[in-house]
């Protein structure tokens, strides 16, 4: 398994296939080896890579945490995630100038797990891929299901009783399953080009969401500002650092994106930007949306809306959108699966097998907070922290300093540590819920 694997796939019927590593704006609609980004366009794409549904728990985990708690947990995410971006692309540049490397092009992380690490290296970025990105779908489904069945409980609705159940049927259980026929038809469409400017358009409607919700909460809080904690417990730091990790998603696309730009020597300066840009924006968002109900709070913010025209739309939205972005946020799930068990040809069982364990994890996670909470700490923090830090050590470690080799070792260590002791307290909040 090795560069020429991904040649010979490459040359396959499943060519037009965006694989793991295809920005999600292409240029003139080619793909992206044609033309190269403007920084406005790469800034877009940052943007469009690393935001995502996340944010919708941000305001539940600043009352779980506190406010000032997880305002500093957002920033400093931000800037580990920034850091370690920037590692990929050091050790990428460190390889490809090498005259012993074997591999002049990489162009994804599992390219760069595979020139540092050989089979070892691929299959754990492989497998964290897999994780956390079926983990984000498994979040959209959750959203998804319990959204609707807020909504369509709702008195102002009439459409069904008050009860959480649907002919004895958990409500989120039915809307779950009847996403699940679509998402059948929507992941089974051998190439996702058309459906790739749905995710952009997701992502601005969460920007117009993300505003409502603010307004909206900003005037709750001018008229009954509720009691609120700056600080909370140990568990809740942990609790609330998964989230942050889930929040900041897209170091895969690290990579492509620096390959995709016209001055790449500007690549810092523009992921820095919005990094920056994204942490005051959740930062934002979190503290508002907790600062408007307290401790009444819910795991997703858009539940805690009024029961008007405008909050259904918003919510009904968002619904629409994440649903559409499944099958883009599944498709490396799919490019893992299919090159290393059919050759990288394009394979129907293996997709409709993945769409629905995916919806029997959804089916079984209660809360969305405490889901996003696992994922940003189990699968997260091991693909953005330490597998980038630990391919950094050992392509600098014959030429770097201590104090270089004590940060690569350092972020390594903590990411270790904040992963399990994250995925512990996850869990322990999940059963909780259960029991």
């Amino acid at each position: 398994m090795g560069f020429e694997e991904r040649k010979g796939a490459a040359g396959s019927s499943t060519h037009s296939l965006p694989r793991e590593n295809t920005p999600l704006l292409s240029v003139n609609g080619q793909p992206h080896h044609i033309g190269l980004s403007s920084q406005p366009k790469s800034f877009a794409n940052f943007f469009i890579a690393i935001v995502g549904a996340g944010v919708l728990g941000l305001p539940y985990t600043f009352m779980r945490t506190g406010w000032l708690t997880s305002l500093t947990t957002v920033f400093f995410v931000a800037l580990l995630t920034y850091h370690c971006m920037m590692l990929l692309i050091h050790t990428r540049k460190k390889l490809e100038d090498s005259p012993a490397c074997a591999f002049p092009k990489i162009a994804s992380f599992g390219d760069l797990g595979f020139a540092v690490c050989g089979c070892v290296g691929r299959f754990a970025v492989d497998s964290m891929v897999v994780l956390s990105q079926a983990g984000f779908c498994v979040g959209y489904l959750i959203f998804i299901g319990n959204t609707l069945a807020s909504l369509f409980s709702s008195s102002s609705f009439k459409l069904m009783s008050s009860t959480p159940k649907i002919w004895g049927v958990p409500a989120k259980s039915v809307y779950i399953w009847s996403c699940f026929p679509f998402q059948l038809g929507l992941n089974s469409i051998p190439s996702l080009t058309l459906l790739a400017p749905l995710s952009i358009f997701a992502d601005i409607v969460d920007l117009g969401a993300m505003g409502v919700v603010i307004f909206d909460d900003f005037i709750i809080f001018s008229k009954q500002m509720p009691v609120v904690e700056a600080f909370g417990t140990l568990s809740t730091f942990f609790y609330g650092l998964g989230v942050a990790v889930y929040s900041f998603e897209g170091i895969g696309m690290a990579l492509p994106l620096e390959s995709e730009m016209k001055d790449k020597s500007k690549f810092g300066k523009i992921l820095g930007l919005t990094m920056v840009f994204i942490a005051a924006m959740y930062g934002g968002f979190g503290a508002f949306g907790y600062f408007a109900f307290g401790d009444k709070t819910k795991d997703i913010i858009t539940e805690n809306m009024g029961k008007g025209l405008l909050s259904t739309f918003v919510q009904l939205g968002l619904c629409i959108n994440l649903f559409f972005t499944f099958p883009l946020m599944m498709n490396p799930v799919y490019e893992v699966f299919e090159r290393r068990f059919r050759d990288g040809n394009y394979c129907l069982w293996i997709r409709w097998m993945l769409v629905l364990a995916v919806s029997l994890v959804a089916l079984l996670v209660p809360n969305f907070a405490d889901f996003l909470s696992l994922v940003g700490s189990s699968t997260c923090c091991v693909l953005g922290f330490v597998l980038p830090s630990l391919f950094h050590y050992l392509t600098f470690k014959d030429e770097m300093g201590w104090r270089q080799a004590s940060t690569d070792l350092g972020i390594i260590v903590l990411g270790v540590f904040l992963g399990v002791s994250g995925t512990w307290y996850s869990l322990l909040e999940i059963f909780s819920v259960k029991v």
